[in-house]
């Protein structure tokens, strides 16, 4: 009886040595594509941000521009005065 049990306990250590083989196996897979997906965000957060910097740019460069039209077309008003001439007289006949 005592064969029969270090068998199947040999038995019972060589399952769990292969279970734990393919849990490693499975958690190394998933560890590179976890990277990989990593490096991908890393690249798309580098362009976002090229992006973010040429339209911040772009978005004071027409700000600046806006504000100079602004400031001519005040220069062109005339400016006209507050109160309206008086058209109140009556007729009377």
């Amino acid at each position: 009886m005592g064969k029969r049990s270090l068998a199947g306990l040999a038995v019972a250590v060589l399952l769990s040595l292969s279970l734990t083989a393919c849990k490693d196996t499975k958690t190394l897979q998933e560890n590179e594509q976890l990277k990989a997906q990593i490096a991908q965000l890393q690249k798309e957060n580098g362009q976002l941000g090229d992006s973010l910097q040429t339209v911040t740019a772009s978005r004071d460069a027409l700000s600046k521009e806006n504000d100079g039209l602004k400031a001519q077309i005040k220069g062109r008003t005339t400016r006209r005065s507050a109160t309206k001439p008086s058209n109140r007289k009556s007729r009377r006949r």
